[in-house]
């Protein structure tokens, strides 16, 4: 039997839930998602994608861009999970 109540969706056009702030810290050398309990540091790959979740791409919208920028294919599945977690961690909300 399969149990689809953990199954998380990613918004129509994903952006960073309001309670979050990314910027890029120097003494990090890297980008980091703050809140009001912490900080998350975020690798180059979490960087770019949740850049682009700006509420005005859709999730072929990020890929396309993805794969244009880095001159990559299949970029979708990696970009739709890492985009599912983010929504798990509630990094994102709908536009």
């Amino acid at each position: 039997m399969n149990d689809t109540s953990n199954t998380i969706t990613v918004p129509e056009r994903p952006r960073l839930n309001r309670l979050f702030r990314m910027q890029y810290e120097e003494a990090q050398q890297s980008y980091v998602l703050l809140y009001p309990e912490g900080m998350v540091k975020l690798n180059q790959s979490a960087s770019e994608i949740l850049l682009l979740c700006d509420g005005t791409r859709t999730l072929n919208e990020i890929v396309h861009t993805l794969e244009t920028r880095f001159s990559a294919n299949n970029l979708g599945p990696d970009v739709t999970a890492m985009l599912e977690e983010a929504c798990r961690r509630n990094w994102l909300e709908a536009a």
